[in-house]
């Protein structure tokens, strides 16, 4: 069964950091680029970051640029966000993408 899980979200101030998690199974994780999307309330799911298969090649949506960083552990079928500088507007569902979508894990910015 193709799954994708993610894990490590919650509340935090503003300027504060959180690192997001997303474990693979039941595909070839390393044969596939990944993404990082979020849905914040009341609006479209917007891609936030990928990667490529190696990891080499990375690509950010310009309100996450400088302060998010994608990164994946193909050793360890993981794929990860770490997420600096938040601000109130990144709160959201944090969703991973490849071959299927994660459940999505909340992501709470507020003082």
């Amino acid at each position: 069964q193709v799954r994708l899980v993610e894990s490590g979200g919650g509340l935090v101030q503003p300027g504060g950091s959180l690192r997001l998690s997303c474990v693979a199974s039941g595909f070839i994780f390393r044969n596939y680029p990944m993404n990082w999307y979020r849905q914040a309330p009341g609006k479209e799911r917007e891609f936030v970051a990928g990667i490529s298969v190696g990891g080499r090649t990375t690509n950010y949506a310009d309100s996450v640029k400088g302060r998010f960083t994608i990164s994946r552990d193909n050793a360890k079928n993981t794929l990860f966000l770490q997420m600096n500088s938040l601000k109130p507007e990144d709160t959201a569902v944090y969703y991973c993408s490849g071959p299927t979508w994660g459940q999505g894990t909340q992501v709470t910015v507020s003082s």
